[in-house]
């Protein structure tokens, strides 16, 4: 048998070998791809897009995923003046091992604004006035023939009463009974301020008040979270 020699030679690597396969020359090049290999690639999968946002006071966004906040309000808009009805949320502060209490119940909040032409409301000129749980409750147990009033004396960093602003809201019924009129009056003489404003509330329309007065009394005196806190984890 013959011996075999084995024969080692360099080769450029930018040079081209001729090989002979079935007498024929072709040129030396990649290794043929496998069949599989000509099969397009999987799909990738598409990169999800950053979470929305939610508007959160101005220029300012809150991740989709944080708890959603809500602002209601009831309007009321008559010929001369439009009056918005709105919850604020009662506060609480915490004492230890994630237990909190009540440091002030919530109210309603009325905003009175006069009329500034057809369908228009002066919202420059609006006058403000606070229900507490109780005079809330005074409200509600108001029949047609029944009035109320309600006073304020706001501070305005002053120690004397002639230069506070004195707040009177009155609730009256009106005289044909079909309803009651809400009549707000601010006065204050340092301000120089002597503004009143009044809308007239349907029986229908006070109702309604009444319903959501009613409806929203506990969460203002933050009862809702005490029986949040009890229900079973």
């Amino acid at each position: 048998m013959a011996q075999s020699k084995n024969y080692r030679f360099a080769v450029p690597q930018d040079a081209t070998v001729q090989i002979i396969v079935n007498n024929q020359y072709r040129p030396n090049g990649p290794a043929p791809s496998h069949p599989q290999a000509l099969l397009p690639a999987p799909p990738q999968p598409l990169a999800l897009p950053a979470p929305p946002t939610q508007p959160h006071g101005p220029n300012m966004g809150i991740p989709a995923g944080s708890p959603p906040r809500f602002y209601v309000g009831h309007p009321i808009y008559k010929g001369n003046a439009a009056l918005i009805v709105e919850p604020r949320s009662p506060e609480f502060v915490p004492l230890h091992s994630a237990s909190f209490r009540i440091s002030s119940q919530g109210f309603l909040l009325l905003q009175f604004a006069p009329a500034a032409g057809v369908g228009q409301y002066d919202w420059g000129r609006k006058q403000v006035f606070s229900l507490s749980v109780t005079e809330i409750g005074t409200l509600i147990s108001l029949t047609t023939e029944e009035s109320c009033e309600f006073f304020r004396l706001d501070a305005n960093n002053t120690t004397c009463d002639e230069e506070k602003v004195r707040r009177v809201l009155k609730i009256e019924p009106l005289p044909d009974g079909s309803g009651h009129l809400f009549n707000l009056s601010v006065q204050s003489n340092l301000l120089n301020i002597d503004e009143s404003i009044h809308i007239p509330i349907t029986r229908a329309e006070f109702t309604v008040l009444k319903s959501a007065f009613s409806f929203i009394l506990p969460y203002l005196l933050g009862w809702h979270a005490f029986a949040d806190s009890t229900k079973p984890m």
